[in-house]
């Protein structure tokens, strides 16, 4: 009866395939992971992130939650998913490098 309900590892690894095969054709996703590895070539923390007062510039002065480390960080990811819809309905060209996205903004 307990086994019915697990998966096999099989099953499993099945699972994690098909998702990563989604992300990685999912165009969005493509440069959200595109611009968070080119970020972290340029910044040890976030850029948005205050050290002296811990705030995040991106939730607009509210505490980081995150002690400034950015990958993986919700709120970042957020902005880069607006940023890709914002620039996607200008019709213009997507940065390809994270500093190449603070200057189109």
């Amino acid at each position: 009866m307990s086994g019915s309900s697990k998966l096999s590892n099989e099953e499993l690894e099945k699972i994690l395939k098909q998702t990563e095969e989604k992300e990685r054709k999912d165009p969005k996703n493509r440069w959200i992971n595109r611009m968070m590895r080119s970020a972290k070539q340029y910044h040890k923390m976030c850029p948005y992130y205050d050290k002296r007062t811990t705030k995040c510039f991106i939730l607009l002065g509210g505490k980081c939650e995150r002690d400034g480390r950015f990958d993986g960080c919700p709120v970042f990811v957020d902005w880069l998913s607006r940023k890709y819809d914002e620039l996607k309905s200008r019709g213009g060209p997507l940065p390809m490098d994270f500093l190449d996205l603070t200057l189109a903004v």
